[in-house]
């Protein structure tokens, strides 16, 4: 129990595999900055595929995902399913749920950039019959608030 609520202990590994396949060669492949494209798919067994490319600023496609908008997306997404799983715990029922979600991104002049601040602003609504103050406390609960780190190993 947190705050009052039913939480679990997750302690299990999982792991998620994504296969990257640029398509981006226009026939010359990246003999210079301006003469490749920076497309890409993201592929995982099963599912559809997911257009991606660099942000515009990069030479990107605006009409394609880029990286930075799939990092705020998958900390909105697993805040969002994290909450629905503690609201369906704690008997509160959820009828829809929206975030309109932004990330802050600091370049350094040598081109590279990491993100400083994540910004979600989730919108739930709950039955007329569930807990407004106990949903309230479910969204302080979902563990959002640690940094994400990780280890990247690069395998040659």
């Amino acid at each position: 129990m947190e705050n009052g609520v039913a939480t679990r202990d997750m302690t299990q590994e999982h792991t998620y595999t994504t296969t990257i396949t640029w398509t981006g060669n226009k026939g010359a492949g990246t003999v210079a900055y301006d003469t490749y494209a920076r497309d890409y798919e993201i592929a995982c067994d099963g599912k559809a595929t997911i257009s991606g490319s660099a942000d515009p600023k990069y030479l990107g496609d605006a009409r394609r995902h880029n990286p930075e908008e799939l990092i705020v997306a998958a900390l909105s997404s697993c805040h969002m399913l994290w909450y629905l799983h503690l609201c369906s715990a704690n008997n509160i029922v959820v009828e829809a749920y929206e975030d309109v979600a932004d990330g802050l991104m600091l370049t350094s002049s040598d081109g590279s950039g990491e993100f400083n601040k994540v910004t979600l602003r989730p919108r739930a609504i709950i039955s007329d019959k569930s807990d407004a103050t106990k949903a309230m406390r479910l969204k302080r609960c979902v563990c959002i608030q640690r940094p994400i780190r990780c280890v990247t190993s690069l395998v040659l």
